[in-house]
């Protein structure tokens, strides 16, 4: 290998290693802003980082390491999710995957299967795992908010249209009990026009549908900041 040759490969392992660090390094916070963590499924990954952006000046957002999935996953990961930091505002939630139906003998990853599959967490079992993930969150001392499900449209391979507003009242329920706020995205995810959902029987939204959701969200968790602490 002649030197020219060395050079060009040092190069463009040098450009490599800068670009990597440009994707992966860490996001800058400022340690005068309080600490916020939101926790959910792939509906929250998606307006997250329009969160982010509305409330740069206001707090440090983060999310839960990967997806939230359901109630019972998220009975399992809580802990490692919450860590040490401390917490001013959790935002939570879990519905869609509790009422997804699922069929283990399909061959495809997610066994989405409204017709011969069972459902993932019935309504008795959603409640009871939602009072004891709420009742571990009172524990960090952060302010909460519940962020109701998102809208299952029509077509939805392994949801039935309609089912999360039950879903949703269970959840109502166990909020009232513990006076905690709510931000109503189920509304707000069904006044998106079709053409802003990935695609026909799709419960996730393309960029300009999560953007409408990160602005109720981004209000609720500035309220609850803004909001004087419970003595």
């Amino acid at each position: 290998m002649n030197s020219r040759t060395f050079l060009g490969i040092l190069s463009a392992s040098v450009i490599a290693i800068a670009t990597s660090t440009r994707i992966f390094a860490a996001e800058p916070t400022s340690e005068a802003l309080p600490q916020v963590l939101i926790i959910g499924d792939s509906i929250s990954i998606g307006y997250t980082p329009h969160v982010k952006k509305l409330l740069k000046d206001a707090a440090n957002v983060s999310h839960n390491e990967g997806n939230a999935a359901n109630t019972g996953n998220g009975l399992e990961k809580i802990d490692a999710w919450l860590g040490d930091t401390k917490w001013q505002v959790i935002q939570f939630n879990w519905g869609l995957h509790d009422l997804c139906y699922r069929n283990p003998k399909l061959s495809k990853k997610s066994n989405r299967d409204k017709v011969n599959g069972t459902v993932t967490t019935p309504l008795a079992d959603y409640g009871k795992n939602l009072e004891l993930l709420v009742q571990r969150l009172e524990k960090t001392g952060a302010k909460l908010i519940w962020v109701n499900t998102t809208i299952v449209p029509e077509g939805e391979a392994g949801r039935i249209a309609g089912e999360e507003k039950k879903y949703n009242e269970v959840a109502a329920e166990v909020m009232k009990k513990h006076s905690i706020p709510i931000t109503d995205l189920h509304t707000v995810s069904a006044s998106i026009e079709p053409a802003l959902f990935e695609g026909p029987g799709n419960v996730h939204f393309k960029l300009a549908g999560n953007k409408k959701l990160a602005k109720p969200v981004a209000d609720g968790i500035l309220k609850l900041l803004k909001a004087p602490s419970a003595p």
